[in-house]
């Protein structure tokens, strides 16, 4: 499955000021998934954003939400979004089947959400970098998991650079110099 950003979404499920300290590589997670944001948003792609019992977990981390200039954040009380009645209207109606996902806990909200989409027919791309837990085994549980289940698990340069497809256009240069170029050196954990 290759990515297109006419039929992508990127959806962060979860990344949450509550849960943040206890997450294994929760900052790398919120770092790439503001990347992978800041990429979508540049391209047209739409970001949506999860927050489960939000009164218990906080909001979205601040960081995350100030990277981005219009997420559409969703509330939920069920761990699988999908399970949320206006979540899997409004996803329907914007005709993207192609979802890339990513956020916490990978193994509980991450899981649920993707196997959720998966039986609904829709195409799942795992973000690697940008998915953790609690404890780095259970992320790479749900990992395998997904895999087994139909989802591909990428990174953040393979979307970016399928997203783009090519290098010789003025969207290219622009993303290269505020997003891909300063990347390429960072140290990351692919779980």
């Amino acid at each position: 499955m290759r990515m297109h950003q006419d039929t992508s979404l990127l959806l962060i499920v979860d990344l949450q000021a509550g849960l943040l300290p206890v997450l294994d590589t929760g900052g790398q997670a919120v770092e790439e998934a503001s990347w992978m944001g800041g990429v979508a948003e540049a391209l047209g792609v739409p970001v949506w954003l999860t927050e489960q019992y939000p009164e218990g977990l906080g909001e979205s981390v601040p960081s995350l939400l100030a990277s981005l200039e219009n997420p559409r954040v969703w509330r939920k009380t069920h761990f699988n979004a999908y399970a949320e009645p206006d979540f899997a209207h409004a996803l329907g109606d914007t005709g993207r089947r192609q979802i890339v996902l990513c956020g916490a806990e990978a193994h509980i909200c991450v899981l649920q959400t993707g196997l959720a989409l998966l039986e609904a027919g829709y195409r799942v791309a795992w973000l690697a970098e940008a998915t953790s837990s609690r404890r780095s085994e259970e992320v790479g549980l749900a990992r395998r998991r997904m895999e087994r289940a139909g989802a591909q698990a990428v990174s953040a340069d393979m979307v970016a650079y399928e997203w783009l497809e090519r290098c010789d256009d003025a969207r290219f240069k622009d993303i290269h110099r505020r997003f891909l170029k300063e990347r390429a050196s960072r140290p990351l954990r692919f779980d």
